[in-house]
């Protein structure tokens, strides 16, 4: 499946990282990263795992503070803004974390209900029941609105736990490691489900991973992370067509030709 990027407005930058650092004691995670992210794109940050991949949606987020630099979200500097700015902001932006984080003690319809209820918003339960049919439409799963997440498979936890964000109509969405852990076939089905909420719900989003495949098949954009920086960054032709050992060494440790 060839990805479609014509959605991709060039002249919006939603995710602005410029000069970011992040250290921890010695360990120097992040070095002076930029990264620029525009409305509608999907730009994947590859890396393998301990890359400061997960601390960089972190600082997006506003749950970590870089060390130095920027980080600028649908105009907003994370860094600088109080808790209730905060937690507006975040309403703006969906995870998709690697566990799904799903409670199992409550249906899949209570799932998706809880955020809506947390923040806030008034709703009728007429509009509450069409957002969280509407969600799992969108996922494919309707027919699970009413099981607990005991009775499904790793793959379809995965798809409830992106409804749960798209319940929100996030702005931008976060994808951590979307694939981990996921046979090759069920790994497919995610990456195309990111394409779709891309084109639907015309999001901009950042997917962490370590998987080429997933890469390959939802990235408008590829930056290579690689010892806290990014070595390379450009379509995934491109950054693989680029002659360096790291980057040699990285795509054949890891892909696996379907």
């Amino acid at each position: 499946m060839h990805k479609h990027t014509t959605h991709i407005n060039y002249d919006k930058v939603e995710i602005d990282i410029k000069g970011l650092e992040k250290s921890f004691g010695n360990n120097h995670v992040l070095k002076n990263i930029d990264l620029q992210v525009h409305e509608g794109e999907n730009v994947v940050v590859l890396g393998r795992s301990g890359t400061g991949k997960s601390v960089l949606i972190k600082i997006i987020a506003g749950l970590l503070k870089p060390d130095a630099g920027t980080c600028i979200v649908l105009g907003e500097n994370v860094a600088e803004l109080n808790r209730k700015e905060l937690e507006a902001l975040r309403l703006k932006i969906g995870f998709s974390f690697q566990s799904s984080a799903l409670y199992d003690s409550m249906t899949v319809s209570e799932n998706l209900a809880f955020p809506l209820q947390q923040s806030g918003k008034k709703i009728t339960r007429q509009q509450l029941q069409k957002d969280i049919e509407e969600a799992l439409e969108a996922v494919g799963l309707l027919q699970a609105i009413n099981q607990l997440p005991s009775e499904l498979s790793g793959g379809q936890r995965k798809r409830i736990g992106i409804a749960r964000t798209l319940i929100m109509r996030p702005e931008i969405m976060l994808y951590d490691e979307p694939t981990a852990g996921l046979d090759p076939i069920t790994s497919g089905e995610i990456n195309d489900l990111i394409n779709e909420v891309q084109q639907q719900y015309h999001t901009t989003s950042i997917i962490i991973t370590h998987d080429l495949t997933c890469a390959k098949e939802t990235g408008d954009r590829v930056a290579v992370l690689l010892d806290g920086m990014f070595l390379k960054s450009g379509s995934f032709e491109e950054v693989f067509a680029y002659h360096d050992e790291r980057i040699k060494n990285f795509y054949d440790y890891n892909f696996i030709t379907s």
